[in-house]
């Protein structure tokens, strides 16, 4: 049951909570298999997004007993993270004023293995067409290591670049992978990309972060509401809809999914079974004659 649906959560488009449960149940059946699993960090805004919100990980207290969590250990003891393998457990989640799961890239049982790599492309200015040939030139590197990638929209400014893996190697590995990766790509355009954390650094460039690749990093679920104004969805895309530019960060909203859904639906629903071992792609880039 949703407490108070009538709250408004978006006030400058009127969405409420109750239109944010009503989205993730109708999501649930496509959205589900990518969460099911991966511990989730609950991005919590009880005053709507006009008002400051909290990033939360914890369920250890004052939470239904029937809510699936897993433990994890951390430098000084453990948090008990939300698990969403159900309806049930989604809409509890929107009940809480969660707009946005944030999840591992790894999965239950298997935490220290990850079986996704993630890039995340996040522009310092609004420059669609430049956004784009980064998106494509990201494409193209994984591809010549022999990795097929898929993409997603942020829902804020950029794109979720992910590469499936076969969850064989373990955090560092695929760390290092995406942060070699992502070094190459700058080194082949330093003038549009760049890997400083620092917004003072960056230049206006966009930045290749591969951060989410750690253990306990995050990234914002796929088909998770993200908390902007219009509601965008983090949503998957075509690579030819990034070409077309008919796909841009915030495409698609919580209005505007149900239509999107019944026209291409699960655009990653094959992901999971084409995961890569990263033995032959960490040689290939660790080889000093590709460049």
């Amino acid at each position: 049951m949703i407490t108070h649906p009538e709250k408004v959560l978006f006030p400058e488009d009127g969405i409420t909570k109750g239109e944010l449960a009503a989205y993730y149940e109708g999501v649930a059946p496509i959205m589900l298999p990518h969460l099911r699993g991966r511990p989730i960090t609950m991005e919590r805004y009880p005053g709507g997004i006009g008002k400051p919100g909290f990033l939360q990980k914890d369920v250890s207290r004052g939470f239904p007993a029937w809510l699936e969590r897993v433990e994890v250990s951390k430098k000084d003891g453990t948090v008990h993270h939300p698990l969403a393998g159900n309806v049930r457990s989604l809409l509890w989640l929107a009940n809480q004023n969660s707009i946005t799961p944030h999840v591992w890239t790894s999965r239950t049982p298997n935490l220290d293995r990850p079986d996704l790599c993630v890039f995340d492309l996040d522009p310092s200015e609004d420059e669609p067409a430049v956004l784009r040939a980064a998106a494509l030139a990201l494409r193209d590197l994984l591809d010549s290591l022999g990795l097929p990638s898929w993409v997603k929209t942020s829902g804020s400014k950029g794109f979720h670049v992910v590469v499936p893996l076969d969850g064989k190697a373990g955090f560092g590995e695929v760390a290092r992978f995406a942060e070699q990766a992502g070094r190459l790509l700058v080194a082949r355009d330093p003038q549009h990309l760049t890997q400083a954390f620092s917004k003072a650094d960056r230049g206006g460039r966009i930045l290749v972060d591969t951060r989410r690749n750690a253990r306990a990093a995050t990234f914002a679920a796929a088909y998770a509401v993200r908390a902007r104004p219009g509601a965008p969805v983090s949503a998957p895309c075509t690579w030819d809809e990034i070409e077309r530019g008919t796909a841009g960060p915030r495409s698609f909203t919580l209005r505007t999914m149900a239509a999107r859904l019944g026209e291409v639906g699960d655009l990653w629903a094959d992901l999971r079974r084409r995961g890569r071992s990263l033995n032959r792609p960490m040689k290939k880039l660790s080889s000093t004659q590709f460049a």
